[in-house]
């Protein structure tokens, strides 16, 4: 039974603490001695198998132009006042310098030459797209194998040498590329430390003691060193994605601080309660540990669950993640009883602002009482409790009204526009667009293979360039060996722009077709504006059924945790409900613009089309955790007293002020996220600490008590032929299969109590 498997783990870590904490050292430091000798650095590939712009790298690929693999460029201009290519000739000796210098760097293929076509005539440089028409703006356009034959060194590279040439020639030089987005690192560091920060603040007011602060951080610090350095050993064997590292350093932070408080709390009412510390400790995990792992447990699998959209980089990073989720859980089971009982009995008194804010209220004897639950919360429950009808309703008329901007919602990828403007790529963007227009930052590549037809070719540039999406279009490459065709193209819109992906549809259904008619010819419109809106259309096709599927395990998880149907069921709903506010209030800050400037974003962008998936997994996956600890309280007074009302009252207030807690550090350490400079890290802050906030607040204290109250007794009704297929519950009321110890009753250290509250059974 796992409750008293956690009981044995929890009792034994507490009672042989230096062991486990030796181990987990020996466990940090062998992780970090192997990402440092096996790891390996992130990279990004937005792709999958079967897309159309898939195909167009397979055919791209097999004529061996070069242009499969990942490329980059480097924007510059003279510095001189008014000073252009055409007749500055210190400025193009300096282009031809750069382009050379480039073109000598590890594993360049080949650069653009717009120094050479401006000598060749300026109308030759301006058409091939090197030099904008006033001359001002030059591109150097550079080649690079595919990214399996690259890595974050090439970037390195590329990086140093242009800061070495901005200081040696007279020209502005700028970067960008999707060399950069591939391997560039995350910027997570800062935010992880204010995070730390937040919720390090956050413990010390709620219990009043910088020991009963510092444990959950240390224990979280600890997961989060193993779980990203095993992240680091993986990304050496195949493709992490560069959002991985810092959403599980969101998630794991979050949620490792979140476990640790709920089992840190437990312990203190057993500390009041009398018990010895280490059988506090063990009998802390083996009832707050429970739903740790439950929940803990429903996290994993609904990230893992994200394999349905069959998207390699998604099934990875997610599956780095619950890497780091199942370290926090097993690091709160064992790491924290440990800590526990080396810190003794002092983890029982609370301190001087925790007693401020009504943690260990003196009963009757004077003598402190952790147990009790703060007025304040008792009485807004039963408030509430008493008012089920209103408060049910207007609580989700609410959260329906902050659901409606989801209507709106459309993914796709923020491009370097909407970085800082410190940042070379956004800078690099800035004058590609001033200078060829918002589209050259976004080509798209047509491959096509013309096998018995020729004439397919000239009917292919002549439609495409008519097309009212297309600015311009590039001479066709013939590949003369596997007479493969490609044909650059580029739009008249930026590469997040909407009508960018109209276009694409629009190539691919009507102008693509129509040139090509009933021949045997075929092709496929590929680039990375059209990959990033293909895997957009699959997340999106697919996030039904991985929704339906998350539901579906979650309520059966639920139902065989709690003996009810009517509670899953509810839980399910609510959470729809909070996650769906989330995705309101995102629609309506990265599309809409509203309060954009609070969290630094530049410009309005559209939703990063594999975040909606990632977030319903871990949002529903830690709004469980709430859902299991608050419920696994009321069903122990429910077990202890029989009564539905008191259950609902005792059990929401007694669990409100670690509620409350956790969910304010959560909150603290998402939203320390949402002022990075990335805008898929913003995206996944706000959205995290919004649900979270929603959840916490409006629905566990407002909608489960209300709807707990309407639905009176059956709440726990369970089918009797479904009671007997179920595997058995807990066998105790406070599911660690050990009699209750009442409030306030002392236990001599070491002995268990004889008499108390009654068994679930």
């Amino acid at each position: 039974m796992l409750s008293k498997a956690l009981l044995r783990l929890g009792g034994g870590a507490a009672r042989h603490p230096w062991r486990v904490i030796a181990a987990w050292l020996v466990a940090a430091a062998l992780a970090v001695l192997a990402a440092v000798a096996f790891g390996g650095r992130t990279a990004d590939s937005m792709t999958a198998p079967g897309l159309d712009s898939r195909r167009a790298a397979e055919l791209i690929e097999r004529a061996g132009t070069g242009q499969e693999g990942m490329t980059a460029h480097v924007v510059v201009t003279p510095l001189a006042d008014g000073a252009t290519f055409f007749d500055d000739d210190g400025a193009r000796t300096a282009l031809t310098r750069l382009r050379a210098e480039v073109g000598r760097l590890p594993h360049v293929l080949g650069t653009g030459d717009p120094a050479g076509a401006l000598d060749a005539g300026g109308d030759t440089a301006v058409r091939g797209g090197l030099v904008s028409a006033d001359g001002r703006i030059a591109v150097v356009r550079v080649q690079y194998p595919d990214q399996s034959r690259l890595s974050a060194e090439d970037l390195d590279a590329l990086v140093d040498l242009g800061a070495r040439l901005r200081a040696e020639l007279p020209l502005r030089v700028e970067m960008g590329g999707n060399l950069f987005y591939a391997f560039s690192d995350p910027d997570g560091g800062v935010s992880e430390l204010i995070g730390l920060l937040a919720a390090a603040a956050i413990l010390f007011l709620a219990f009043g003691s910088l020991v009963a602060a510092a444990l959950p951080i240390g224990m979280a610090v600890f997961g989060l060193t193993v779980g990203v350095a095993t992240m680091t050993v993986l990304a050496g064997v195949t493709d992490v994605p560069a959002f991985a590292p810092v959403l599980g350093s969101m998630v794991g932070l979050g949620v490792g601080i979140d476990y640790a408080l709920f089992v840190l709390a437990r312990h203190r009412e057993y500390l009041a309660r009398g018990l010895d510390p280490r059988e506090a400790a063990g009998r802390a995990v083996a009832t707050a540990g429970r739903p740790v792992v439950f929940a803990g447990g429903t996290v994993v699998v609904s990230i893992l669950g994200m394999a349905v959209a069959d998207v390699p980089f998604m099934t990875v990073g997610g599956f780095a993640v619950s890497i780091v989720v199942l370290i926090m859980v097993l690091a709160s089971v064992t790491l924290l009883p440990a800590f526990l009982g080396v810190a003794g009995p002092r983890l029982g008194r609370a301190g001087r602002i925790a007693r401020a804010l009504g943690a260990g209220r003196p009963g009757r004897s004077g003598r402190r009482r952790d147990t009790e639950p703060a007025a304040g919360w008792r009485r807004w429950i039963g408030h509430v409790s008493r008012h089920p009808v209103p408060y049910a309703v207007g609580a989700a008329a609410l959260l329906l009204t902050a659901t409606l901007p989801v209507l709106g919602l459309r993914v796709g990828l923020p491009d370097d526009g909407s970085l800082p403007p410190g940042r070379t790529e956004r800078r690099a963007y800035d004058l590609v667009a001033e200078g060829f227009g918002p589209g050259t930052n976004g080509p798209l590549v047509i491959a096509a293979d013309p096998t018995g037809d020729p004439g397919v070719l000239d009917r292919l540039a002549g439609a495409v360039a008519a097309d009212p999406g297309i600015a311009s279009v590039a001479p066709t490459h013939v590949d003369r060996a596997t007479g493969i065709a490609t044909l650059v193209v580029f739009p008249t819109t930026g590469p997040q722009d909407k009508a960018t992906a109209d276009t694409i549809d629009r190539l691919r259904t009507e102008v693509l077709p129509t040139a090509i008619g009933d021949g045997p010819a075929r092709a496929h419109v590929g680039g990375a504006a059209a990959s990033l809106s293909d895997v957009g259309r699959r997340t999106s096709g697919r996030l039904p059924v991985f929704v339906a599927a998350v539901l579906t395990m979650s309520f059966l998880l639920l139902m065989l945790v709690f003996r009810s149907v009517l509670v899953p069921l509810k839980a399910v709903l609510l959470n729809l409900l909070s996650i769906g506010a989330a995705y309101g209030v995102m629609v309506a800050v990265f599309q809409w613009g509203w309060g954009g400037a609070l969290i630094g974003l530049e410009a309005t962008v559209p939703i990063v089309s594999f975040i909606p998936m990632f977030l319903f997994a871990i949002l529903f996956g830690l709004s469980m955790d709430y859902e299991v600890f608050i419920l696994s309280r009321v069903r122990e007074e429910y077990l202890r007293t029989g009564d539905n009302g008191t259950a609902i009252v005792e059990g929401v207030s007694r669990t409100a002020r670690t509620i409350t807690s956790a969910a304010l550090i959560m909150v603290a350490v998402f939203l320390s996220f949402a002022v990075a400079e990335d805008p898929s890290a913003k995206m996944f802050g706000l959205g995290l600490a919004t649900a979270i906030l929603i959840d916490s607040t409006v629905v566990r204290m407002v909608l489960v008590p209300a709807t707990m109250t309407l639905l009176g007794r059956t709440n726990w009704w369970l089918p009797k032929w479904l009671d007997r297929v179920l595997p058995g519950g807990p066998a105790g009321a406070d599911g660690t299969g050990v009699r209750a110890v009442p409030a306030g009753r002392r236990v001599r250290p070491g002995t268990r109590p004889s008499s108390g509250g009654p068994s679930a059974r």
